[in-house]
């Protein structure tokens, strides 16, 4: 379906970097959601650039529903969001003469689109369409809410420096797993009001430096965001194609510049022995949880009721400003490039909350289509 994701739950996303407008459509929500238009902004500012560690490039991103919505709330019907483009300059493309851009989609969309896509800030591939994604995704989250469903994502590694995990957090206490998840979930509520997410105060300071002190040589930097996604409720998969893994690192890996996805302990543990790897099960309160969470919430691709923890690996900006060699993609010869216009030094901590918004997409999905869509009205 190309541009489109979802069973129960269908979202389009359109639109290009520097055309009139980007926007989503959701199509599968069920009647009667509330459209809450103060955290659809709350989202849209998070994810929006801000200060020395950000482009100079800042939209409004003062969004239109122009379907799908009446007095306040979803209609059922198919809800089209629109972003108009206010902020482009497009002359800074024009410059480039048609010379690859290294590390992003300028060849392959050629090789795709045969020369008539629109390059302009890199069209359709451009970070800018996750703005639709956000605002989709607040959508979703706010209705996540009221069944008790929470996510939320920080920046767990930048450069060398680390942030505390959310198993560090929910293990804390290790004979109480009520208090480690009231801890948990505060956490989570602390990092959806940051703009920069981060737990450790002093790792945020030197996390944001190392993004400066990139800047200041015309390089970028990654890392890797943790996400957890806690209140899902248990039995919610499938075994094979469409398990839970699979539905979240299908919508994660369309979320520009995520070059790896991993849950619970990922690459970091799969070396030790099952013996150390395993998460036992315990009756906590008429609760049935783990001792650890290895296995990140899922198990067999069906949620077991331990909170979802995700890591995804997020490449440095591959827009810098350091002379590259490339290619004239019009004559295929070698050329050097130099890029200009504006540019993030690091998209890790704007990115984040587009992971946040993508996982509530597919959470939403997973659910409508366990339980279906009337789920959400109860």
């Amino acid at each position: 379906m190309k541009n489109t994701f979802g069973q129960s739950l269908q979202i389009t996303i359109f639109g290009e970097s520097h055309g009139p407008y980007i926007g989503a459509i959701l199509d599968g929500l069920a009647p009667g959601l509330d459209i809450n238009d103060d955290l659809i902004a709350s989202k849209l500012e998070l994810r929006r650039p801000s200060g020395a560690i950000s482009t100079a490039r800042v939209e409004k991103d003062e969004y239109i529903i122009a379907s799908g919505a009446f007095n306040g709330k979803t209609t059922g019907t198919p809800l089209c969001i629109l972003i108009p483009n206010t902020n482009t300059r497009s002359g800074d493309y024009d410059k480039a003469g048609r010379v690859a851009r290294p590390g992003h989609a300028d060849y392959t969309a050629l090789l795709k689109y045969h020369g008539f896509e629109d390059y302009r800030g890199g069209g359709h591939f451009s970070g800018r369409l996750t703005a639709a994604l956000v605002a989709a995704g607040a959508i979703c989250a706010d209705a996540l809410s009221k069944k008790g469903i929470v996510i939320g994502t920080h920046i767990n590694k930048l450069s060398d420096i680390s942030d505390i995990s959310f198993d560090e957090i929910l293990f804390a206490k290790d004979a109480d797993y009520e208090n480690g998840l009231k801890d948990l979930l505060d956490n989570i509520a602390s990092l959806n009001n940051k703009k920069f997410a981060v737990i450790s105060d002093e790792a945020a300071l030197k996390m944001e430096q190392a993004i400066l002190d990139a800047a200041k040589e015309g390089d970028s930097v990654g890392g890797v965001l943790e996400t957890a996604i806690a209140g899902m409720p248990e039995g919610v998969g499938e075994p094979w194609f469409d398990s839970l893994e699979s539905t979240l690192s299908h919508i994660l890996f369309s979320v520009p510049g995520i070059k790896g996805v991993e849950f619970g302990a990922g690459f970091d543990k799969v070396c030790e022995c099952g013996s150390s790897f395993n998460d036992s099960l315990r009756n906590e309160n008429g609760k049935v949880v783990t001792k650890s969470n290895n296995n990140g919430g899922i198990n067999g691709g069906i949620s077991n009721g331990m909170p979802i923890t995700i890591r995804c690996a997020v490449k440095p900006t591959p827009s810098i400003y350091k002379q590259q060699e490339s290619i004239n993609l019009n004559t295929k010869e070698n050329a050097d490039i130099q890029i200009e216009g504006r540019h993030d030094p690091a998209i890790i901590h704007r990115a984040r909350v587009v992971v946040d918004s993508v996982c509530a997409i597919a959470v939403y999905d997973a659910l409508a289509a366990r339980f279906g869509t009337d789920y959400f009205l109860n």
